[in-house]
């Protein structure tokens, strides 16, 4: 059996070639790099939470937020006020249709016990959210060091 090898008398036969063509390699990364960094400040997921920093200063504000607590027993408060579970809809409708000078909905701080049942919070957050108050900070007390 006879193998077509290079050798010197075929000179019009080239060799084969051992190196790697990187420029598609590189036009291709290059392609990548610039859809990800396009994309990537956008894929941010969840719901935007506004969680204040301890050491922040307070921000000037057109608008005292609406305050939301709710007691370990469940009952709810909306600005020093106690307020029927049944009648919270509609009061957030109310609220949600008095907006901010610039025309973003009313910030809302959510305050709950600690040992609140989760689903009682997700019933508050999702009338929230059905009434269009989207800029909801969830606060808490600052961790003490031991």
């Amino acid at each position: 059996m006879a193998a077509s090898l290079p050798s010197a008398r075929g000179k019009g036969r080239r060799a084969p070639m051992a190196d790697i063509n990187v420029t598609p390699l590189v036009d291709v990364m290059l392609v990548l790099l610039i859809i990800f960094m396009v994309t990537a400040p956008l894929m941010t997921a969840g719901v935007p939470v506004n969680l204040p920093d301890s050491r922040a200063k307070s921000l000037d504000q057109d608008q005292k937020p609406v305050s939301i607590a709710i007691e370990r027993d469940g009952t709810i408060y909306l600005d020093d006020k106690t307020i029927d579970e049944d009648a919270l809809p509609d009061r957030l409708a109310a609220l949600a249709a008095d907006r901010t000078p610039d025309g973003k909905p009313r910030q809302v701080f959510l305050r709950a016990d600690r040992g609140l049942d989760y689903g009682k919070v997700m019933s508050v957050m999702g009338e929230l959210n059905r009434a269009g108050l989207n800029r909801v900070a969830l606060v808490s007390n600052a961790k003490e060091k031991r």
